[in-house]
């Protein structure tokens, strides 16, 4: 069995390769040719602990996920778990690796593909609101795919802002960046704005003339009481586009504007239509929003797995 680590995984990706897989697999998920039950999530208080399988062709996996939001506190990450890979043969586990790096990194890889498709390819201005592990990777894939030459940052912790923007700063060279005293501010500055936030109530002021000409990408709230946007986003849309079907009921960010007539379920398009049409949305104001699905997941598992294959990277261990 082979044992992979963050720096493991970290060595073998190639950004622009991870993109490609997540558009394939969007176009696999539009075709439905793949076995991927609910995912299973259990709740103990603020804990959750989420269990992800599914098996495409002969690529099997499943993620076990543990989210403990009070981890910052004691300088751990919030998120933590494994990615277990199967023969499709057998069924024995050829590989175990870091689920909390996958899930970093193909959030990424699914950021960077609504990047992409719903936003001008002269975006040169990148805000993100949120400064975690999932901040950091989209900020890395956004440099990837665009021009970006200024990201602006904020976090309501001042100190996690500040050393996120040293860390980014030491990672990406030639881009200024900048902590920003609130979202209004960030907003007014920045062309591309990324939420990565599990905030229960928008974290952006509820003003329409504010988020005119605007892109979005929502990659933070993942449960119905999970929030990041406010109606007044929803005055200037003509369209939202999304990854997975179920987003409009698991996301506080689709189901209450459903809900409360912001917007209408036809406004709603998958972003493997645009995929398939190898087209980029021209709209003034654009919204992609992610959940993440298991899908995703397995399919970059098993092109990290090929890689490391490839490169003899990895520890063997046995049971």
């Amino acid at each position: 069995m082979l044992f992979l680590s963050k720096e493991d995984i970290k060595n073998v990706i190639d950004f622009k390769e991870m993109v490609e897989v997540i558009e394939k697999s969007m176009l696999i998920y539009e075709e439905g040719n793949y076995v991927m039950p609910d995912r299973i999530s259990v709740l103990n208080e603020d804990e959750t602990y989420l269990y992800m399988p599914c098996f495409c062709g002969d690529i099997k996996g499943t993620k076990f996920l543990t989210l403990y939001p009070e981890n910052r506190k004691h300088g751990e990450a919030v998120i933590q778990g494994v990615m277990v890979m199967n023969s499709p043969k057998t069924g024995k586990v050829d590989c175990v690796m870091d689920g909390a790096a996958i899930t970093s990194f193909r959030t990424g890889a699914v950021g960077a593909m609504g990047i992409k498709y719903t936003t001008p390819e002269s975006v040169e201005t990148l805000g993100v609101i949120g400064t975690g592990v999932q901040g950091f990777s989209q900020c890395l894939y956004a440099c990837t795919m665009r021009n970006i030459k200024k990201i602006h940052v904020f976090d309501i912790a001042k100190e996690r802002a500040e050393k996120f923007k040293k860390d980014l700063e030491d990672e990406l060279k030639n881009v200024e960046v900048v902590v920003c005293e609130n979202t209004e501010d960030l907003v007014k500055k920045s062309e591309l704005i990324i939420t990565v936030t599990t905030s229960p109530k928008p974290v952006m002021p509820d003003d329409v003339e504010l988020f005119k000409g605007k892109h979005f990408i929502g990659i933070g709230s993942y449960k119905p009481h999970m929030r990041e946007y406010p109606k007044a986003i929803f005055e200037n849309l003509k369209s939202v586009y999304i990854d997975v079907e179920f987003a409009k009921e698991e996301t506080g960010d689709l189901a209450t504007p459903l809900k409360e007539g912001w917007i209408k379920d036809e406004q709603i398009h998958s972003i493997g239509k645009l995929i398939k049409d190898k087209s980029i949305l021209e709209e003034e104001t654009t919204f992609f929003k992610s959940v993440g699905m298991a899908l995703f997941d397995t399919t970059i598992a098993n092109y990290v797995l090929r890689k490391a294959k490839e490169k003899k990277i990895g520890k063997e261990v046995k049971f």
